[in-house]
């Protein structure tokens, strides 16, 4: 494994097959919307807002072949090639909602480089990359992407026109495959902003762009700026003219503190209209996904003991390591923005959470067994680290191959989004990620709520108790100007691990931070000085992947902060753990018949987190 990865992938791709040679999907049924049954109390729905396919300019060239009517159609049940001509397919059943979210920038162009015939194949960056007798074909495509960095494209494949073509086909697809009551789609792409970090490495401020209903006929990227400000000038002029949108920051651990900052991105203080402006844009923030889950930090939380949860360590794109900041992760985030108001300043960082894939398959890895990783290539062992190179020499003969970019061993079987809807249409499920109702998973089914009220003990047992949250109380993502009792809800996927145990976390405006333990598997006592479930460890059997100990298929709670406050901001959210069980390295692993990576974490905690509910003005 001496050659570079990328290198490797560019020489195949010359001649490499056509497109997906799947029959197009035909389109789930829409309920009539006289018939569509609306639901005040709302219902959980599951989907991803971050899917690329080969529209993506690093998705086609690192071999994925899957267009967004794959995407939307693996999205319902159906099996579709990886690009590697392995099949896969959704793990658990079908999804509420989706969006294919392609890199605005350069959209479509490196297919349309490699289409012979076409304009575009006759340029010079072309025939750089894709030429028979080209030379140093990584370097001309990694030009390409560093583009994206700089703001300023290369002109010869700076197809504009092309771009918009490819962009009115995005759009065209998920309006044949949306099925109001039935399944969502939402047109989308993705603002893939960066700052220079390091010589090779780039600090990440990527975008999710989701439309609520139409859409205009041109996509502002980093090719036009790469100032998230400036994108938030122009989705404030589209609102102007109709298309309603937001934008959810993804990677933020990956950012060297740049997402969640303490001034404005030309370094300039953080005031009201920056405030209004980022909040009327960006009301989310993705908190997991493959490359690595942005809640918190063992170095900025090491009171949490289930912090060093699927870390994700380099810059985009980079070997290098990120540089571990309070401003890359969501929950200093939340304790930052609490900071703010208190020193006069309104909050720039009330966000919810969601979860996404970042898949480049056109399809989401969610589960720890059957997990095919982002890119085409992951389905190799040797190249996840899951196994050894030679398994009769085994760990102990295994080397670095310092050559390589290789993410593979980092990237989680993660995640997925969460709403609180009436009914699965665009307008509900917009409605919902604009109030913030949503919710995060690593991957399983497992829905959590959290309400904030005046609620009693007969509350939480009544078989009214979701019209008693909502008449008595306000949900999660939510601001409120009096401290109430929370009332937490948590619910195991059907198909997946039960639960161990449901934490509030409890953020000040002080940047402190508790975690309280309020619900436990088995009915075990939590214990008041450590506020911790006195449970045992739950067990996993690495020689099968089999796990034991306690665990519940329901949670839920009552809770007084013990430490509030008078007149103090502060913020909570919900955080729910399953029992432990493999991670899918360890499944890889004992597949193959060897003992796990000693370099990975073998047993994993799969969870979900809720938006929170601050409390002050």
């Amino acid at each position: 494994m001496k050659h570079l990865l990328l290198s490797a992938t560019l020489i195949a791709l010359v001649g490499c097959r056509a497109a997906s040679d799947n029959a197009e999907p035909s389109a789930p049924v829409a309920v009539p919307a006289a018939e569509i049954t609306r639901t005040p109390t709302k219902v959980a729905l599951f989907g991803d807002l971050h899917v690329h396919t080969a529209n993506s300019f690093d998705a086609y060239i690192l071999g994925t072949r899957a267009t967004p009517d794959d995407a939307y159609a693996f999205a319902r049940g159906a099996t579709i090639d990886n690009g590697a001509g392995t099949s896969i397919t959704l793990s658990g059943p079908p999804l509420d909602f989706y969006a294919v979210t392609d890199h605005g920038e350069y959209l479509g162009i490196i297919k349309e480089m490699q289409r012979r015939g076409s304009d575009l194949s006759k340029t010079e960056t072309s025939k750089s990359i894709f030429g028979l007798f080209a030379q140093d074909r990584r370097a001309n495509f990694l030009r390409v992407g560093a583009t994206v960095v700089s703001g300023e494209p290369i002109m010869d494949v700076y197809d504009r026109d092309h771009m918009d073509s490819v962009w009115s086909d995005t759009v065209a697809t998920a309006e044949r495959h949306n099925a109001p009551g039935t399944f969502t789609t939402f047109a989308g792409y993705e603002y893939t902003a960066m700052m220079q970090a390091t010589e090779t490495g780039a600090a990440n401020l990527h975008r999710n762009v989701i439309f609520k209903d139409t859409t205009p006929d041109r996509l502002f990227t980093t090719l036009d700026s790469t100032n998230p400000e400036d994108l938030w000038d122009w989705m404030d002029n589209q609102r102007d003219t109709g298309h309603d949108l937001l934008t959810i920051p993804h990677n933020s651990n990956a950012s060297n503190g740049m997402m969640f900052a303490m001034t404005q991105t030309d370094g300039s203080p953080i005031g009201a209209p920056y405030v209004e402006q980022r909040m009327r844009n960006e009301p989310l923030v993705e908190i997991t996904q493959l490359k690595g889950t942005s809640e918190t930090h063992p170095q900025l939380a090491p009171n949490d003991e289930w912090a060093n949860f699927e870390q994700y360590r380099n810059l985009i794109g980079s070997n290098e390591a990120s540089i571990i900041v309070p401003g890359s992760f969501v929950r200093n985030a939340l304790a930052r923005g609490l900071g703010f108001g208190a020193g006069g300043v309104s909050n720039p960082y009330e966000v919810g959470v969601i979860g996404s894939s970042d898949t480049h398959l056109g399809a989401p890895s969610l589960s720890e067994e059957d997990h095919f990783g982002k890119f085409s290539h992951d389905m190799d062992n040797v190249m996840r680290r899951s196994v050894p190179s030679d398994l009769k020499a085994g760990w102990a003969a295994e080397t670095e191959a310092d050559e390589e970019l290789i993410s593979a061993p980092q990237y989680g079987a993660s995640g997925l989004a969460g709403v609180w809807a009436e009914a699965n249409t665009r307008e509900d499920i917009f409605s919902a990620m604009r109030a913030r109702e949503t919710f995060a998973t690593s991957g399983p089914r497992i829905r959590v709520r959290l309400f904030m009220g005046d609620y009693s003990i007969t509350d939480l047992t009544a078989p009214d108790l979701l019209e008693r949250a909502y008449a008595s109380g306000v949900p999660m993502g939510t601001k409120t100007d009096v401290t109430g009792t929370l009332m937490a809800l948590g619910y195991a996927d059907p198909q997946g691990e039960p639960l161990e145990r449901m934490q509030i976390i409890a953020l000040r405006e002080d940047g402190s931070e508790m975690i309280y333990d309020v619900a436990c598997a088995d009915g075990a006592p939590i214990n008041p000085n450590t506020h911790r479930c006195t449970l045992p460890e739950g067990e996993v059997d690495l020689s099968t992947c089999a796990s034991s100990g306690a665990g519940a298929g329901e949670l839920s709670a009552l809770w007084d902060d013990p430490d509030s406050r008078d007149g103090e901001r502060a913020a909570y959210y919900l955080r729910v753990l399953e029992r432990p069980k493999c991670r899918w390295s360890t499944w890889d692993a004992l597949r193959a018949g060897t003992p796990p990576s000693p370099k990975m974490l073998t047993t994993l905690q799969d969870r979900a987190w809720s938006s929170a509910i601050w409390v002050g003005n």
